[in-house]
């Protein structure tokens, strides 16, 4: 494997020294997600496997070219996660891609978002140089915050080669709960529930019903349901996977994707087209061919923001909420660190980053 990293920093030096720009690629799974592919391919599913896990210290080790669905396998025999619940989006989604992407599942707003549970990553920066940052224990902080940037960076400051991530033990029971309620009533609900001692971890909310899932020792799930009541939906497994891959019906609709991250307590917003909430309500997907403009308004006047998520023509340049002049000049300040010739996955991000 050692071969393998000289030859991808080979790759990259000569991209530096010729300013031709390179895209990392995994699986290919997310490439709808972001602004315009642009250079030649850097594919990092040949650099893949198990480094290192040992399941009584909850960390795992992995190459950034493993597939997810490999890691995970691994972790059910064992019984433990990934807490943050990946999404795949594509039977080959690769461990470097989920960490890039930044995007976490159901779970998120109770157990933790990606950015939480990496301890540490190996890379090559836009220099071709090998680093390392982090490490595999919570308490070894040194580099720290390096990991958590390369969360959600979409392949911008560098190549991922290796990551360190914490697991959960996989709870011992879950159930999932439906109410018919609107939009409104569930804001206010999932609110509330999330502030009592509840076995909660995870909430949807679509076309008038409100689903819960519960999750932990089934004495507690069960004292739960009672309190709460609700109708057990028996499917729950195959309901929040769809809402994970975005295969359920909602997702079907042959317009631009939008989300929306705001406060949970906000009350609906109107905008034309559909909505489907998760995470207590600060998430909210909204299927809506309305101007660009009008969504980003309504999610600025909320003080939250909202990300063209997909986009029936494709990748555009424009979707993510431009930053504030500050805020911008920070994350070229980042990029010129890491990547000074400006040749990993430009545009991805920031039309001028």
């Amino acid at each position: 494997m050692q071969a393998l990293i000289e030859q991808y920093s080979a790759t990259i030096r000569l991209a530096a020294e010729q300013h031709k720009p390179l895209r990392i690629r995994g699986s290919g799974s997310k490439d709808f997600y972001g602004g315009p592919l642009q250079g030649a391919v850097l594919d990092a599913t040949p650099y893949r496997g198990i480094v290192d896990y040992e399941p009584t210290e909850l960390v795992i080790t992995a190459r950034a070219g493993t597939p997810l669905a490999e890691i995970e396998t691994l972790l059910a025999e064992n019984g433990q996660m990934l807490a943050f619940e990946p999404p795949h989006f594509g039977p080959q989604a690769t461990l470097g891609g989920c960490v890039a992407a930044g995007l976490s599942g159901p779970r998120r707003a109770h157990a933790g978002a990606v950015r939480d549970f990496v301890l540490g990553v190996r890379m090559l920066d836009g220099r071709g140089d090998d680093l390392r940052f982090g490490g595999q224990v919570m308490k070894n902080v040194a580099g720290y915050d390096v990991p958590r940037l390369m969360a959600g960076s979409l392949g911008t400051l560098g190549m991922l080669l290796e990551i360190s991530l914490k697991v959960l033990p996989r709870p011992a029971e879950e159930m999932s709960l439906g109410f018919e309620m609107d939009q409104a009533q569930a804001i206010q609900a999932m609110n509330s529930f999330a502030g009592r001692p509840l076995p909660l971890s995870a909430s949807c909310h679509q076309a008038g019903l409100l689903t819960l899932r519960l999750s932990g020792a089934a004495s507690a799930v069960r004292a739960a349901h009672a309190k709460l009541g609700g109708e057990i939906l028996h499917n729950g497994d195959n309901f929040w996977r769809g809402i994970r891959e975005h295969s359920a019906h909602f997702f079907d609709a042959d317009l631009p994707l939008w989300r929306l991250s705001l406060a949970s307590t906000l009350p609906p917003i109107t905008l034309p087209g559909k909505q489907l909430l998760e995470w207590n309500g600060s998430l909210r997907w909204l299927a809506s061919d309305a101007d660009t403009a009008a969504v980003r308004d309504a999610a600025s006047t909320a003080a939250g923001h909202a990300t063209l998520f997909r986009s029936p023509s494709g990748t555009r340049a424009d979707v993510f909420q431009p930053l504030a002049p500050a805020l911008l000049e920070l994350q070229r300040r980042l990029k010129h660190a890491f990547d000074p010739q400006e040749i990993f996955n430009p545009g991805r991000m920031y039309e001028s980053i």
